[in-house]
């Protein structure tokens, strides 16, 4: 009698990560934008008797849509028109090299060299490198109609139109767009709030996450903003002060959550007021019916939440009270030379503009030199995978492969019953808006949307029909193995997280917060912008973290492995806050024998993280006065090194 063993079918953990999609609102103005916008130039081209003309405008269109990630307008100026700068560049060279074989390799590849050395700058950079890539591959592999510089008139115009419809309400929301990201702010925190002192844990963590991404958010934003106007327009300073003022609520949080007692709903429900009447621009007195504090973390809160309230509706805000808790940006000029600078001198940018040089490379190799029907989609694909900034390429590859299959499904029913002509400009106006509405979903939602526009645009230009499905299927498959293969298997720091340096570097910053938190002479403000470079860098790793676990074994295996001391980490940081603020109301300070104690802790973990591939033993021995307010610190630190150790 044969035994049968029943096979699990339930699918591995990262492919499920990488399936699922993200929740997100639709961003219906966005949605209005692209469909205008990649439809107008068609149906204007069709008009002149130029379709190949309106065609690559739309294709500019919706690489503007792409782009368009910001909500505020000064920031979509740059997020949108500087990369259609580049992308003008970009397919300029392309043309100028457009069948001449090896020079057409050997520019494109420079290009890609260039491009993924100012992708590591920031996000802008990126997306300027990317377009400036993509607009390269584009014009090198495609006859485009019309003189060397028709093509990159039509492209920018398409991107700029774009842009033009963005700022149409601009006069009509000037500043609505960073109140709304400081209202944003107080709303996660009332969400913070809310999961305080809850028997989840999950949900804190997560919580406190989302509100640190939305405080780095606004801040940016506000910032940015008020830097242009030198500190004097009234409205920024009154947001920055109001920004400043939910600080104290935030580092309130960790101090409740370490209690174990949720808050009675009356304070997230004042939270969330103050945060209406930020968004509503009130300048009235707000009344807030809150409970009387019974402890002292109770007080910091109701002080906290107190403060932030008159903060908010008062009707002037003197700028020279105002402190700029990150710091105000630099000139654009000074910010620009620096990251230049430091993109020449970096050898991260060197590594991956010569791994995407290499893939490019091959992938233009074969459009280029071998006498066999490939297509510019090889090149495009290695574009689009392997951008490390925009997420795990391993994970990026397979997202593409599976949106690839789906957009040509769409793209088989368009190509092979809809007749060329007016018709399209009709099909744009459904298919356009399903990029803006499903990128936020994720990668392979938004290559799925991509995929039937750009091959409707594609066969404007050149005619093929259905015939050219099954080839830009083979050819997207192509390019992801070599972007996984020459881009990703062939670079181990790809693929083998160097997570003990990046989490050892947190740690380290960890020890000197606690020792500057409890110092008596420090400054209140060189305090705060530590605080706040710490939880940004946190942030930023968990992010990271968060990345890797959607990579296959042994990268996301190794990575889960790590992810408690992650967030062990930053309970850390929270307890430290936590015990700053129950000083602040009455509390006794601890001794400085017991602050360096757990900063020298805190440095042995440091050293013992640094440069690990796998969790090392560590001893976990804290004591210190009972009663002492850095207990729960010392808990914290006592669990950080013990997940650190293999043993326990």
């Amino acid at each position: 009698m044969s035994r049968e063993f029943p096979v699990s079918l339930t699918p591995p953990d990262w492919l499920v990560r990488n399936l699922r999609a993200q929740q997100a609102p639709v961003n219906r103005p966005a949605v209005a934008r692209a469909a205008v916008a990649m439809a107008l130039p068609l149906a204007i081209g069709l008009a002149i008797g130029r379709p190949a003309y309106g065609a690559l405008a739309s294709m500019g269109a919706m690489f503007g849509v792409i782009s368009d990630t910001s909500a505020a307008y000064r920031l979509r100026v740059l997020t949108i028109a500087v990369p259609q700068l580049f992308g003008a560049v970009g397919v300029t060279l392309g043309t100028l090299v457009h069948g001449q074989g090896w020079i057409a390799v050997a520019t494109v590849t420079g290009v890609a060299l260039v491009s993924g050395m100012i992708s590591t700058i920031g996000a802008i950079s990126s997306a300027s490198g990317l377009l400036l890539l993509l607009n390269a591959v584009i014009g090198a592999a495609l006859p485009l109609p019309g003189e060397w510089w028709t093509a990159p008139l039509l492209l920018a115009g398409g991107g700029l139109l774009v842009l033009l419809l963005a700022l149409l309400a601009w006069p009509l929301r000037f500043g609505l767009p960073e109140r709304t990201a400081v209202a944003d702010t107080y709303r996660a925190v009332a969400d913070l709030l809310d999961a305080c002192g809850t028997d989840s844990a999950v949900d804190y963590d997560d919580a406190r996450h989302l509100a640190t991404l939305a405080l780095n958010e606004a801040y940016d934003l506000v910032l940015s903003h008020r830097a242009h106007h030198h500190g004097r327009s009234p409205e920024l300073t009154r947001l920055v002060a109001q920004l400043n003022a939910v600080t104290p609520v935030v580092e309130a949080a960790p101090a409740v959550h370490l209690c174990g007692r949720p808050l009675p709903p009356e304070i997230p429900a004042a939270t969330r007021a103050i945060a209406d009447a930020v968004e509503s621009g009130r300048t009235e007195p707000l009344p807030l019916h809150l409970p009387a504090p019974t402890c002292e973390t109770a007080r910091a809160v109701d002080h906290a939440l107190r403060h932030a309230a008159d903060v908010v509706t008062a009707p002037e805000v003197d700028p020279r009270g105002i402190d700029d808790r990150l710091g105000g940006p630099a000139a654009l000029g000074v910010r620009t030379a620096r990251a230049a600078r430091n993109a020449v001198l970096s050898a991260n940018s060197w590594r991956y503009g010569l791994r995407l040089a290499l893939c490019i490379g091959i992938a233009q190799a074969l459009v280029s030199l071998i006498p066999f029907p490939r297509s510019y989609w090889v090149a495009l694909t290695v574009t689009f995978v392997l951008k490390p900034d925009y997420g795990s390429v391993f994970s990026r590859a397979l997202l593409r492969a599976l949106g690839t299959v789906a957009g040509l499904v769409v793209a088989a029913a368009v190509l092979a019953e809809v007749p060329r002509g007016w018709w399209d400009v009709a099909v744009l106006l459904l298919l356009a808006p399903l990029i803006p509405a499903l990128t936020p979903r994720g990668y392979g939602y938004q290559t799925a949307a991509i995929t039937p526009v750009i091959l409707l645009l594609s066969d404007i230009l050149n005619q093929e029909g259905t015939d050219l499905l099954l080839p830009r299927l083979v050819d997207s498959l192509m390019g992801c193995a070599i972007a996984l293969i020459f881009g990703y298997l062939l670079w181990p720091e790809s693929w083998q997280t160097r997570v003990g340096t990046r989490l050892a570097d947190a740690v380290a910053d960890t020890a000197r917060y606690v020792e500057t938190a409890f110092a008596a002479t420090a400054d209140p403000a060189a305090r705060a912008r530590m605080r706040r470079r710490l939880y940004r860098d946190l942030s930023g790793i968990r992010t990271e973290f968060q990345r890797a676990l959607t990579e296959p074994p042994p990268t996301g295996r190794r990575a889960a492995a790590w992810w408690p001391l992650v967030v062990a980490v930053e309970r850390i940081v929270d307890a430290t806050t936590a015990a700053r603020v129950r000083i602040r109301h009455g509390s006794a300070p601890p001794s400085k024998a017991e602050i360096d104690q757990v900063a020298l802790q805190l440095r042995e973990l440091s050293e013992g993280l640094r440069e690990a591939e796998t969790l090392t033993p560590v001893r976990t021995d804290l004591t210190g006065p009972a009663g002492s307010v850095l207990e729960p610190l010392r808990q914290e630190v006592a669990a950080a090194r013990a997940i650190a150790s293999p043993h326990t």
